[in-house]
């Protein structure tokens, strides 16, 4: 490990080979910095972050007699300088619904976190979601609505959807969903059990990424601790919300053991966010039972990746297939932070006019957990 000290502030490269860090500024900080100058090897995709601090809402607070919780997705409108959040309550503690969220956050760190108002997601007919019959878990602002998808429930076979919303709630329309998502009572294909669309992003050509959080049955097991996952990213046309291709994201295996007997532990792809047109981040969210929540922030390159929307198996594929490339650019663990479940990922403002990174959690509405945000200001990110 090499290192080399500064006396302004934490520098800390992450890639293969190098680490850097000063004892002037702790890891965690306001003002420690995170680089990584040349994610596979590509020094235009260089990113580097500096961190602003953290600030949580603790569980069971009350909003308007509902409980705040299950912080899925986030994103930000610079119409109002708020923020969207989705919760994943599937109507049980309360209707479908999102958060308009202000954020209280500049050069000397983040503040505060309020809740501004709360909106009921409406289905097909116009009313609230009965319980159990929809899953939220990503949101982002698209060119005509709000774009929010369901993970579906693979248990009940109720299918994902991605759906475009009105700023009230009400739907608009539906995108279409690929061949081979769907659950199916045998587990022969489509999505597993609450493995499936967790992510959402869109790209500033308009075009809408969705992504599953571990393998389709067809394409392979899901991640364990020897080995990794294959999920898809579908890419939609959003202006017509048709598939127009699919990549393979390849998910890493588990990074920690359950330190509990028999204990469970998983690791998927929780949240995605479109730098460019081809560069996204996503969010690799693993849990230990005993331990905790591993977090890494990945980037990704969907150049030359394979379009395998005609592969209706991966598992059973004779073509050679070339997944987008992915390189760590950020893990929360190694640079002295205790994350909770990170679910939610968007870019924003600060009040100051930076350029910011905010992260979520979904607290799972448990007495354990907690809904937690980290904030890091960008300083650079890949220029398209």
């Amino acid at each position: 490990m090499t290192k080399r000290f500064l006396a302004a502030a934490a520098f800390v490269l992450l890639s293969s080979t190098v680490t850097a860090s000063t004892t002037d500024i702790g890891a965690t900080d306001i003002g420690a910095i995170f680089e990584t100058a040349c994610p596979f090897g590509d020094c235009a995709a260089g990113i580097s972050l500096s961190y602003l601090g953290e600030f949580v809402i603790p569980t069971g607070h009350m909003e308007n007699g509902i409980e705040f919780g299950g912080i899925s997705g986030l994103d930000f409108d610079a119409a109002t300088g708020h923020y969207l959040a989705i919760s994943d309550d599937r109507s049980e503690r309360g209707p479908a619904r999102f958060y308009e969220l202000d954020v209280d956050l500049d050069a000397s760190g983040l503040k505060g976190v309020s809740i501004v108002k709360q909106v009921t997601l409406k289905d097909k007919n116009g009313e609230p979601f009965a319980a159990r019959t929809v899953d939220p878990e990503s949101i982002r602002l698209g060119k005509d609505g709000i774009y929010w998808g369901s993970e579906g429930d693979g248990k009940a076979l109720l299918a994902p959807f991605v759906r475009v919303a009105s700023p009230d709630g009400s739907f608009v329309r539906e995108f279409k969903l690929p061949e081979g998502f769907a659950p199916t009572a045998d587990k022969s294909t489509g999505i597993r059990d609450n493995l499936a669309f967790e992510d959402l992003a869109v790209a500033p050509s308009g075009d809408v990424f969705v992504g599953v959080e571990a393998a389709l049955y067809q394409d392979g097991p899901k991640s364990s601790l020897t080995s990794g996952s294959l999920s898809r990213i579908v890419r939609y046309d959003g202006a017509t919300g048709k598939p127009k291709a699919e990549y393979v994201y390849p998910v890493s295996p588990i990074p920690q053991a359950a330190t509990k007997p028999d204990g469970g532990n998983d690791n998927g792809m929780s949240e995605i966010l479109a730098l460019d047109d081809h560069r996204l981040l996503a969010v690799e969210r693993s849990y230990a039972q005993g331990f905790g929540n591993n977090i890494k922030i990945m980037m990704m390159d969907l150049t030359e990746a394979t379009d395998v929307s005609t592969i209706a198996s991966l598992a059973q594929n004779d073509q050679r297939v070339v997944p987008v490339r992915k390189s760590q650019v950020l893990d929360l663990r190694a640079i002295g932070l205790v994350p909770d479940n990170i679910e939610a990922m968007s870019l924003g403002r600060a009040k100051d006019g930076a350029e910011v990174l905010i992260l979520g959690s979904d607290n799972n509405f448990s007495t354990s957990q907690k809904t937690q945000f980290y904030a890091f200001k960008i300083l650079s990110r890949p220029q398209q």
